[in-house]
């Protein structure tokens, strides 16, 4: 079977401009095509920037053509979502309550830094309104669907993202992750999601859900994401929490797992019903890394369900990001988004401090055990992806999507960063996540993890 550009990682991409094999150009209109004979059953794009792209790719062409590329991604298409900002167009959020007039004059931090390393970009990916859920569907632009079942849901916030790279729209995305944002489109997706560590990335606007909200790529495979972490990690004042220099992730891919310290945790000792699919090939996950080297035990980290925690912070954001609005704008917010804000703003100074007490004692237990282990792997959701347009499966005792979500939003608390590795297929063909979790700052770590999976061969065709 013949590889379609639109298929190629960045890397390869890249490999093929250097050797002339073909150019940016080619590379781009083939994500444009992708683009228009998919959009229509997952609808994975709120803009889509034909002439913008093809411009930036011809420019692109010529500077490979003179053997003088600038930047590590020049040439590559990229998406972005659309909860960050993008000069020369419109950052709408999912939300009517947003206007499209401008000015659009700024860029987010990270997209600064893909525009300085001269990345194509294709358009703005789906999100849902502020990025409030964890699947994608928002009043201004639908439902998102699932590639490989549009039936389904492709997770969110970062939804469009994620479909977006399966599809082959783009060879890598920029996604946000607060509270699995990142990981959980990639893993309904059969993408590679990372959460970085909080604040390797810089933020600007900074997220109204506070501390909680990172930036991280999707993308084809971990040495990608690798490759655009060094990209994205470039300071800015504009961000006061940004952790300032730091090394490269990408060139230490190849150290592998060997005499690495993993503590494998199914179910955080049982506090979980994981399907029987999903567990299962995350034990496969598991065995591929301790045939690499990797000293693997059963562990279960001290997380205790810091559910209750989580919403308080999370509504409470979602109350502050909306307390602007009056009463005809209110009502064209999402449904489940007007009855967090609702919760939200019943909290008071000390229920909101007293989160802030859990969550740093769960960093403390986090902190404790990554003194024993170098990593923590988990399934990165119980679950395969569910009907489209619905917050949860259906049938499910839960009301908010926290409540399928119990591998991800710890780490958003406690910062560390964690990414989702396809590990394999369901009955129906679904795909599934591994999660892999490091202490903070060590984002290396888990990247390295991550590629030698890929390297094994996990996460398979």
């Amino acid at each position: 079977m013949t590889t379609r550009l639109s298929d190629l990682t960045a890397r390869r991409l890249l490999a093929g401009y250097r050797k002339g094999d073909f150019s940016p150009v080619e590379a781009t209109r083939a994500a444009l095509e992708r683009i228009e004979e998919t959009e229509p059953r997952v609808n994975a794009f709120v803009r889509v920037d034909a002439e913008e792209a093809v411009a930036q790719a011809e420019a692109s062409a010529r500077r490979w053509h003179r053997g003088e590329p600038e930047g590590l991604l020049d040439g590559v298409p990229v998406t972005v979502k659309d909860l960050l900002l993008q000069r020369g167009g419109p950052t709408l959020r999912g939300s009517w309550t947003i206007g499209g007039d401008g000015p659009w004059d700024e860029d987010a931090p990270s997209v600064a830094r893909l525009r300085a390393h001269n990345a194509v970009f294709l358009g703005k990916t789906t999100t849902p309104e502020f990025g409030w859920k964890g699947v994608t569907d928002s009043p201004r632009y639908g439902v998102t669907r699932n590639p490989w079942d549009p039936s389904r849901t492709a997770g969110g916030s970062s939804g469009g993202s994620a479909a977006a790279v399966a599809l082959g729209a783009g060879a890598l995305s920029l996604g946000t992750d607060g509270g699995g944002s990142v990981r959980i489109p990639a893993s309904f997706c059969g993408v590679f999601g990372l959460k970085p560590t909080y604040g390797r990335v810089p933020m600007y606007p900074s997220s109204p859900f506070g501390t909680l909200a990172h930036v991280g790529p999707l993308t084809r495979d971990a040495a990608d994401a690798a490759l655009v972490l060094d990209v994205i990690t470039g300071e800015d004042w504009r961000d006061w929490s940004h952790l300032g220099p730091s090394s490269s992730v990408a060139a230490g891919l190849a150290e592998g797992v060997k005499g690495l310290r993993i503590a494998y945790s199914p179910s955080f000792g049982g506090q979980v019903a994981v399907r029987p699919a999903v567990a299962a090939a995350v034990r496969r996950a598991v065995g591929a890394l301790a045939d690499a080297g990797a000293y693997v035990e059963e562990a279960d980290p001290d997380v205790a369900d810091p559910v209750e925690a989580f919403h308080i912070l999370w509504f409470s954001g979602a109350a502050r990001l909306v307390q602007h609005l009056g009463t005809e704008q209110r009502a064209r917010l999402d449904p489940g988004l007007r009855e967090i804000v609702a919760a939200g703003a019943g909290y008071s100074a000390l229920d909101y401090l007293a989160a802030v007490d859990t969550r740093m004692a769960l960093g403390r237990r986090m902190g404790r055990f990554h003194t024993s282990y170098d990593l923590l792997v988990t399934p990165t959701l119980p679950i395969t992806a569910f009907e489209a347009g619905a917050e949860v499966p259906a049938g499910s005792p839960h009301h908010r999507w926290t409540g399928w979500t119990p591998f991800t939003y710890p780490f958003n608390l406690t910062q560390q960063p964690a990414a989702s590795v396809p590990c394999g297929r369901d009955d129906a063909g679904l795909p599934i996540g591994v999660q892999l979790v490091g202490p903070r700052h060590a984002d290396a770590v888990v990247l390295r993890a991550a590629h030698t999976l890929y390297e094994a061969g996990v996460p398979g065709p």
